[in-house]
């Protein structure tokens, strides 16, 4: 998240360009086998020179004192010694918006929670979907921390999770929706309608819509055109 870095026990590890590529490409698909990493690591060369590449890779990464990646016969695999944050993460943001989430477990932190991008300027096309997946497992956990703050009154972290999460997608109703919650539960009602408004001007503006009638309804004497 936010950039790839390798961190071992005495700081961090430089790491060339190919060996970055092959232990994030691990680190998201957790095992494949050597030619489907061969050929997507290296697509616009031959299968032959792609193997070449993934053959020099794996020996410069094992030249490392802890080797990072494992083989089971022909398949690949980051060794039990390598820990990814990605994982760290996805554990968090599933505990607190799964079914089965425990309201007595302590909550993620948000700075947990809102880390960077995957990646950022990788533009290969197998991280594209990853991206895509944390980014709205970023968003609907951001959502449900603010509201599980919320319902405990920790009302100042409630309202920074849901302006983080407004922040990654300022024209999500829902994370707006968060907010104004928010608003409402600590009886600040002149801040959730003045929130409520500059929202339904930004969607005006940006898509020509008006806020749902979900929405609207966190406001039981209003109506939409109020």
């Amino acid at each position: 998240m936010g950039t790839f870095r390798l961190e071992g026990a005495h700081g961090t590890v430089a790491v060339p360009a190919n060996e970055q590529r092959l232990l994030a490409y691990l680190g998201l698909h957790k095992r494949a086998s050597r030619s489907v990493v061969a050929g997507t690591l290296w697509p616009d060369v031959s299968e032959e020179h792609a193997h070449g590449s993934l053959r020099t890779a794996l020996w410069r990464l094992r030249r490392t004192r802890r080797p990072m990646v494992c083989a089971d016969g022909d398949h690949l695999y980051l060794s039990d010694a390598v820990r990814v944050d990605i994982d760290d993460f996805a554990r968090a943001a599933l505990r607190v918006t799964g079914a089965g989430h425990d309201p007595e477990d302590a909550p993620p932190s948000p700075d947990l929670l809102a880390g960077g991008e995957l990646l950022p300027g990788w533009d290969e096309e197998w991280i594209f979907f990853e991206r895509e997946r944390l980014r709205q497992l970023r968003l609907h956990a951001l959502e449900s921390l603010s509201a599980l703050l919320t319902r405990r009154g920790c009302y100042a972290l409630a309202l920074e999770a849901a302006l983080r999460c407004i922040a990654i997608e300022p024209l999500r109703e829902s994370a707006h929706c968060a907010l104004v919650a928010v608003h409402l539960a600590e009886h600040n009602v002149a801040e959730a309608i003045r929130h409520y408004e500059a929202f339904r001007r930004l969607l005006r503006a940006e898509l020509g819509l008006e806020p749902s009638a979900r929405f609207t309804a966190m406001f039981p004497r209003r109506t939409s055109g109020t």
